[in-house]
């Protein structure tokens, strides 16, 4: 028995002496036979910021000894101006073990030459590099040195301004629209510009440093009155998107189908307004979308088009043939008074509600029109109700004299809420939501998100969202009696803690 113990002790330890050999760290145990050596792969570079994210210098040593302790040695590698003999060096490596390489791109060294070895732009720096291995317990120290050279660059800037007669707040300095930085020297801003002049300031507040346009279109530094202050023009009131490449040397303006409407508001006008301009609805999702509800009465139908500011005649959205029936969808844009078509509604397609769409989306304008028939009953949906997230049993609102308004009183919980209209099992059916998600209540009307996931013709109203992907809830904070009324034709809801 003995002597089996002695035979297991012995083969544990002879697994931990080889275990302990084999950590590079420390598997040199005779003095001198690995000495510490530094090594740089780049002698000698000139930095471009072209190249900002490519491979720099690379440092590499190796492992050194410990003497034969056994012990862990660790790492410290510093750089310093050649000739300093390291009095105020940059650490790369800081007391590392296992760590036998260094590298840094071209923007790192860069940035390390400009601001701590205070290095010149355009002209070469000698670099000394020296790594310096420790051993744990033991006060020895071997270092290694290595050195190279880099010619360091001038950064292009990191923010940029649009500003001009054709930029949205002209030639204001200190109210310039900042472009969106992507990549070095790479800015990109999409809105609409104006016909009129354009250049590039760096400093928000400042004129100068700008980017001025060269004789061949591209970007130009101008960091003196006394250089030539050439400008892009903008021909034609659009939207646009900008793309500045400040390293490639080129600037793009790209016309696009819109990232913000050319008008804020529409207003419906006709026989049925007695040519007043009733206002419509910007629609929540899409800004290029404007709604509205309306009952025409019996008789009270005729004319309508749709006008883009209170009381004007010009700059109108209008039907594109002389009384083209409401199911009539092409539209177009007349800046002045003619053509001045409009559609028609006939006598006998009056007294019923209507609900009414119009894109503004340039080139792909559309007046959407269709019979609105009104859901017989509205639904409270959601943990914040009281039957919570069972659609099937969901609470029902009360009726009112109008078959397109609902009301309710009672408890609501703290936790989400959102309105069934028909209780379809699948949840695929029309709901009434909130127009963001997490929606605090404001306790007075406010607009509401009509979706019928189950509805072609509706869904087909949204060029850009996918609309089974809608899913926005009201957040209730705090437990209460509340009031909600729900209007189904004009798409409002207000929701009150009593």
């Amino acid at each position: 028995m003995r002597r089996y113990i002695y035979t297991i002790l012995t083969i544990l330890f002879a697994g931990l002496a080889i275990t302990a050999c084999s950590d590079q760290d420390y598997d040199q145990l005779d003095k001198g036979k690995n000495q510490l050596a530094l090594t740089a792969d780049q002698p000698m570079s000139v930095l471009d910021e072209t190249n900002h994210a490519s491979d720099a210098i690379t440092l590499n040593w190796t492992t050194g000894n410990n003497y034969g302790t056994g012990n862990r040695i660790s790492y410290r590698l510093e750089l310093a101006k050649a000739g300093t003999d390291f009095a105020n060096p940059y650490v790369c490596v800081d007391e590392q073990t296992q760590t036998y390489v260094w590298s840094a791109n071209v923007e790192n060294l860069n940035n390390i030459i400009l601001d701590k070895m205070g290095g010149t732009v355009g002209e070469p720096i000698d670099i000394e590099a020296r790594v310096t291995a420790i051993v744990s317990g033991s006060d020895e120290v071997q270092t290694a040195t290595a050195s190279f050279s880099a010619t360091p660059y001038e950064p292009v800037t990191s923010t940029l301004y649009i500003i001009g007669s054709a930029a949205p707040n002209g030639w204001s300095a200190d109210n310039a629209s900042e472009m969106t930085r992507t990549d070095n020297g790479l800015f990109t801003w999409e809105g609409t510009l104006a016909a009129g002049e354009l250049k590039f300031i760096t400093t928000l507040g400042q004129f100068l440093p700008s980017y001025n346009r060269g004789d061949n279109g591209e970007p130009v530094l101008r960091t003196s009155d006394d250089q030539p202050d050439n400008k892009w023009n903008i021909d034609e009131t659009h939207d646009y998107k900008v793309t500045v490449d400040l390293l490639g040397g080129t600037v793009a303006f790209e016309k696009t189908d819109g990232v913000k409407p050319l008008f804020d508001q529409l207003f419906f006008v006709g026989n049925a307004t007695g040519w007043g301009f009733e206002a419509m609805t910007r629609d929540a999702i899409d800004p290029f979308l404007f709604r509205m509800g309306r009952v025409f009465e019996q008789g009270n139908g005729g004319e309508f088009k749709f006008g883009t500011a209170d009381g004007s005649w010009e700059n109108m959205y209008k039907a594109t043939q002389a009384n083209a029936p409401y199911t009539d969808q092409s539209m177009e844009f007349v800046a002045g008074y003619d053509p001045d078509n409009k559609w028609f509604l006939q006598d006998s397609e009056t007294g019923k509600a209507y609900k009414i769409c119009v894109d503004i989306r340039s080139g792909k304008e559309r007046m959407m029109m269709s019979e609105f028939t009104p859901y017989d009953m509205i639904y409270l949906v959601g943990d914040a109700t009281p039957n919570g997230w069972d659609l099937g049993n969901a609470t029902p609102m009360t009726t009112t004299e109008s078959p397109y308004v609902f009301t309710w009183t009672g408890q609501l919980n703290a936790g989400e809420l959102k309105f069934s209209c028909d209780k379809q099992s699948d949840w695929a059916g029309a709901w009434f939501m909130a127009t963001s998600a997490d929606a605090e209540p404001k306790g007075t009307a406010e607009p509401t998100l009509f979706i019928n996931k189950s509805d072609e013709s509706l869904k087909a109203q949204y060029l850009t969202v996918n609309v089974g992907d809608l899913d926005y809830k009201w957040k209730i904070t705090s437990s209460g009696t509340y009031t909600i009324t729900l209007d189904q034709l004009h798409e409002t809801v207000t929701i009150t803690k009593d």
